[in-house]
């Protein structure tokens, strides 16, 4: 009875499985964290790595992708987000792993690269295994990448992940990740790990949000820790950090005063609801960009200024010297080609919106970032680790340009950051304590057998 209500236990975890293999090759330019973390992935066969910007995810993804084509003697595809193919194939070439990229489906290499908007290009039947860089494309339940990219891994034996912000203030979101892996689907994990709670704000709207039951946050973290790996530094998973310390971070505020007052209002007063904050940053356009223009000409090296609006981005092109512009009006060769050339020095000032350009590419040349605030934390996150990353020989300064109108949007994000960092050093501490490994590569939790057995 003992036996059989131990399996009924491991039958209710919902960890994940083990369909991979021994690693049939290391690069020896990898760290020792590194090889550790690319171990793992290729032992577990499907499993996600949330490393942060800098820590050698494309050479983990390479590993992972180089074992499987010598294990199966098929192909792998690496997703990326637009011109990080680019920088994925010199990385490549670096380690003597042949990556070559197609943007129509025609390859010849056994790994090929491509951007998630060629996937249609492509089928799944030709693939033993795909990853997804900067997977976080994935994170909004109903969006068509995330469906696209699901129903195209569906069939694929071997799968893995790569990101620095998985669901970076909202871990209700991991469960799209875990879909995507073959794991627990997104509305299983809510059913099974949270219940559904209606909030109302100030202004007395009602959003609904998603709390754990009483009984689930432990086993949520454990049941997470069963397909991914996460680090933030190499010792979050037991390894020294030398040679992986960041330089300073110097991040500041430009307050804009705002002498129009919105429409109705005698004065300007502070925003109150998302309404008014864009009507805040519509008036408020010139004087804005203005600023952000002078922190840029200021600065002797390469910058990048990040908006939200056309508006914001075609001023900012206009009153900037040495600047060029990249908007959702290009196509995407255009768009990959001046991103190249950004990366590479050949383009002084870069103008872009994050949701263009904010996800996995190297700009360690660039250490001055202007930007607008916004309600997304992951964009913030994401466009300031473009240059605040590990390689970096500079100190990084970034200026928040905003307005008295906008405390609300800056208040969100710090709530937001606050909240990341509860949810990382979740997974860490997960990662070291709650869960053993056995040499088998098991999850072994620890069970509490009932008195009556």
């Amino acid at each position: 009875m003992i036996a059989n209500y131990k399996n009924f236990l491991e039958s209710k975890t919902q960890v994940g499985s083990s369909g991979g293999f021994s690693p049939l090759w290391m690069p020896d330019a990898a760290f020792p964290f590194q090889q550790s973390l690319a171990d793992w992935a290729i032992r577990k066969g499907r499993g996600a790595l949330f490393a942060d910007c800098g820590l050698g995810k494309t050479l983990m993804e390479l590993t992972w992708a180089e074992n499987v084509v010598r294990k199966t003697n098929r192909p792998v595809l690496l997703l990326t987000p637009l011109a990080v193919s680019h920088q994925t194939c010199r990385e490549a070439e670096k380690f003597g792993i042949e990556c070559t990229r197609s943007n129509l489906g025609v390859f010849k290499s056994k790994i090929v690269t491509t951007n998630y908007e060629r996937l249609q290009h492509f089928n799944p039947g030709d693939f033993a295994g795909v990853i997804c860089d900067e997977s976080s494309a994935l994170k909004n339940a109903s969006g068509k990448t995330r469906l696209a990219v699901t129903e195209f891994m569906r069939t694929v034996p071997y799968r893995l992940l790569g990101t620095a912000t998985a669901a970076p203030n909202d871990f209700v979101e991991l469960g799209t990740s875990s879909e995507a892996l073959g794991e627990l689907g997104y509305a299983d994990m809510i059913t099974r790990f949270f219940k559904e709670e209606t909030i109302k704000d100030y202004l007395g709207w009602g959003r609904k949000m998603y709390k754990f039951r009483g009984h689930a946050e432990q086993p949520f973290w454990r049941w997470v820790c069963s397909w991914a790996r996460s680090c933030r530094k190499p010792s979050d998973i037991g390894f020294s950090n030398v040679g992986f310390e960041l330089p300073p971070l110097v991040e500041k505020e430009h307050l804009v005063e705002n002498s129009t007052a919105r429409p109705g209002m005698l004065f300007s007063t502070p925003a109150r609801n998302l309404h008014e904050q864009r009507e805040e940053r519509r008036i408020t356009i010139k004087e804005r960009c203005e600023a952000a223009a002078q922190y840029a000409e200021a600065h002797n090296g390469a910058s990048v200024l990040w908006c939200h609006l056309n508006a914001e981005g075609d001023l900012l092109a206009e009153c900037v010297k040495d600047c060029e512009q990249v908007s959702g009006t290009m196509s995407d060769e255009s768009k990959e080609e001046k991103l190249v050339a950004f990366q590479n020095g050949q383009i002084k000032r870069l103008v872009i919106k994050p949701k263009i350009g904010c996800f996995g590419l190297n700009w360690q040349h660039c250490h001055n970032v202007i930007t607008f605030p916004s309600h997304s934390f992951e964009q913030y996150y994401q466009a300031v680790r473009r240059c605040w990353r590990f390689g970096q020989k500079h100190s990084v300064n970034v200026t928040i340009v905003t307005t008295e109108g906008e405390q609300g949007v800056l208040n969100n994000l710090q709530r937001k950051a606050a909240q990341s960092e509860a949810m990382f050093k979740q997974l860490s501490q997960n990662m070291l304590g709650a869960i053993a490994i056995d040499d088998g590569w098991k999850f072994v939790l620890r069970e509490r057998k009932p008195k009556w057995l």
